[in-house]
């Protein structure tokens, strides 16, 4: 029976020691090789492409490219290599940013690292591996949102929705209107009209509204 091929990794980390120790784990676990390892996100993601690795190890808090824009470049070069984002922490929105572009394990830096292995043996098989916390969180904040939308649709517009939401963002009123190939005045118009169905007064208070339900 021919020996099964070694999984083939990339690791990238800009902490050298955590890199090093990750490289150790593998080693000593069997069955995987790193290939490279990566100190930023730019030079994670021109090794990926170049490489083709099975597994690409990715720290969410990266130099020069984020791990949130690495994997939106994988995603646009349709890259067959399966990542999983190991972080320290993650905000739910960058959690919830994670699972729409496909990455395929999500585990904790504070975990046992005996579930990194797990993980990456399993998203190699196939599967999708997310830290239960960030599973919950993540799920938390789509329930939150899903909640905070129906609230808002039985006071707003569709129209008045994706206002708010571009507001809340930080677009002024010219933005917005290039946004949605609307004039100024028609943006003022809604806008007025949703200051005085949700009862606030400015756009910051308008910002904490959405904030608060999860619509942005």
């Amino acid at each position: 029976m021919a020996e099964q091929r070694p999984i083939q990794l990339v690791i990238a980390d800009d902490h050298a020691l955590v890199a090093e120790g990750l490289a150790k784990l593998f080693a000593d676990a069997g069955g995987f090789r790193v290939i490279a390892r990566c100190r930023n996100g730019e030079e994670a993601l021109q090794t990926t492409l170049a490489m083709r690795p099975d597994v690409l190890i990715l720290d969410l808090r990266m130099p020069l490219l984020d791990g949130l824009g690495v994997l939106r470049e994988l995603a646009n070069r349709q890259s067959p290599t399966r990542v999983v984002s190991l972080t320290a922490e993650a905000k739910d929105e960058e959690l919830v940013e994670l699972m729409k572009l496909g990455v395929a394990g999500i585990v904790l830096k504070d975990s046992d690292w005996s579930q990194l292995i797990q993980c990456v043996r399993r998203v190699h098989a196939g599967e999708q591996w997310i830290d239960q916390r960030c599973a919950q969180r993540a799920l938390g904040r789509v329930l939150r949102r899903q909640a905070g939308v129906e609230e808002a649709g039985r006071i707003l517009t569709s129209r008045e929705l994706e206002i708010v939401g571009l507001v809340a963002g930080g677009l002024r009123n010219q933005e917005i209107a290039d946004r949605l190939c609307i004039s100024v005045g028609t943006v003022k118009i809604h806008l007025h009209n949703v200051y005085e169905k949700l009862e606030i007064s400015d756009r910051r208070e308008l910002t904490q509204y959405a904030r608060s339900r999860s619509l942005i």
